[in-house]
Parts: C-alpha cells; structure tokens; sequence
C-alpha cells in the first residue's frame, strides 16, 4: 500500500453506467465525457467491455471507441471482459490494461455469462494468463460477494475459497464487488477481516453500489482496513442488467467530495466530472443516475 493520503479511484461509467442503458450513446459522446473525465484529473477510467453486443448493445463496435481514445501518458484506460474471446478482442484493440470478474452466484453466473461458476473458474486461469504473456495488466475478481438477489447471502467460506482461487490465477489487484448493493459497514469489516487474516499480502479493490445511504460508510471502514483502490461511476449510473434489483455504482462526485473531507487529496475537480454527469444525462435522461452531487454542477 502506498502512503496514508493515496486512493485510487477507478471511473466505470462508460462501462458499467452505460451497460444497461437502452439510449443510443454515440462513440463521439463517449470521446467527449472521456476528455472532460481526463479534465476533471482522472487517472483511471474503464472505457468499454469486449461482450456480447447482442446481450449488451451500448458496446457494439467499441474497437472504434478504442482506436480513437486520446493519447496520454498519465491516463490508465481498461475494458472489461468475461471469457477468452473478449480477451482476444481486447488484446488486438491495443488496450494495456483489462479487468475481469466471475460469480459467487450460480444463477447470476448463469444470467450473466451463460456458465456455471465451476466453468467460469477453469476459463478464468488461462484468461489471465494470456494477458500476463502478452504484458497488458490484468485485475480480476468476484462478483455478488455479499449478497445475490437470487441467491441471498454468500456464505464467507466459499468467498475465502474462490478467492483463493482467483488469487492462485497471477491477476495483480482482486476486485470484491458488491454487485446487488447488499454491503453494510459490518459486514464489509467482517469479510475483510477473515481475507487478511488468510492472506495478508493480498491488493484488494472495491467495486461497491449504492445501499439506503450507507455506501460512503462502506468506504470508509473499507478505508480504515488498508483499502486504497475503488471503482465509481460518474453521475452515480450503473448497475447490472442481469441481476434484479441492481442499482447505481457510488457517484464518483460523492465519493471525491467524501475524499477531500475526510482529508484524502484525490486530485480530481468535482465539478468537472459533475459536467460530465449532465451532458449524458441530457442524451440518457436521468433515470439511470443514482448521484446527488453532480446535479449542482454548471454545465
């Protein structure tokens, strides 16, 4: 972990904001937020996912957006992907940096990629190490990890399993994501504590959705346990389209502003990425936006 004033902010909602959305949103509206994004002093923002257009139609011919991605040194862009074709999709667009994921839910594994968990775990091993050989940086990690809306609570000891399993694959980050908004302070701090106590030397990455209100309280005590790296999503979008009851990602407005006060400098102007929030809510109308924050910004 690097030093006590360092957070990492992961911005996914071109990705996981987008997913779900039925609005056409052109490759030039995407370029444009990704450079307002840069604006605001973003370092980390996930792009695209290489998957299935016919499942996920807001990522139809997302090659494109990637050839067209700006040019900088000090930018980290990634693409999400699920099995080994969306890898090699990927790895011949150019992109340096993936992140990939599998269930702890049978039946959101199902809906999601068509495969069991078993499966998704056997394709998960080769999938990162392909990206490792061909030197494009890979975070993976596990999906529904407190909770699933068809499943219920994910018992801790198959959480420690698999996530032995993933840790076992070489991926450098391992990204817990609460994919249905089920995490609470005590149950984040309780799971936590059982994976360091198993594997002190683990890097480990939050992907938390938004729940009742408590969602920056997440952060926070995920913060107080050596958690230095999160994903966000401007405007608060997101969700998943194959799990019910999914909702928005934690606004990256929210979450920088809960950065500065708590004494973090993540860097990042609010108001910037605030405008990115209205311009696409402009082109996707403001259903899919679960964020407060950005609705004060001056376009």
């Amino acid at each position: 972990m690097k030093d006590d004033n360092f957070i990492l902010i992961n911005e996914v909602g071109l990705r996981d904001g987008l997913q779900g959305v039925s609005q056409e949103v052109t490759i030039e509206q995407r370029l444009k937020i990704i450079d307002i994004l840069i604006e605001s002093g973003l370092k980390n923002i996930q792009v695209c996912s290489f998957v299935n257009p016919k499942k996920i139609p807001q990522m139809n011919n997302v090659e494109e957006l990637v050839k067209k991605l700006p040019k900088k040194n000090d930018v980290s862009f990634s693409a999400f992907i699920l099995n080994q074709y969306g890898l090699e999709r990927a790895l011949k667009s150019g992109i340096k940096k993936v992140e990939t994921s599998i269930s702890l839910s049978e039946s959101y594994s199902q809906k999601n990629v068509g495969i069991s968990v078993a499966k998704a775990q056997e394709n998960l091993h080769p999938i990162v190490s392909e990206a490792i050989d061909a030197k494009v940086e890979i975070r993976a990690g596990l999906q529904c990890v407190w909770g699933c809306a068809y499943e219920g609570k994910i018992n801790s000891n198959k959480v420690l399993k698999l996530l032995e399993e993933v840790i076992n694959t070489g991926a450098s980050v391992i990204c817990l994501a609460d994919t249905i908004g089920a995490a609470t302070p005590h149950n984040i701090e309780n799971l936590l504590e059982k994976i360091f106590k198993q594997f002190p030397d683990i890097k480990l990455a939050l992907h938390l959705h938004v729940n009742n209100g408590v969602e920056l309280d997440n952060v926070k005590i995920a913060i107080e346990m050596g958690i230095n790296q999160f994903d966000t999503s401007f405007g608060g979008i997101g969700g998943s389209p194959f799990m019910k009851g999914s909702r928005g990602n934690i606004a990256t407005e929210e979450m920088v502003d809960y950065l500065n006060r708590l004494g973090y400098t993540p860097g990042i102007v609010t108001n910037k990425v605030a405008t990115a929030s209205r311009i696409l809510e402009e082109i996707i109308n403001s259903e899919y936006f679960y964020g407060e924050l950005y609705k004060l910004a001056n376009k």
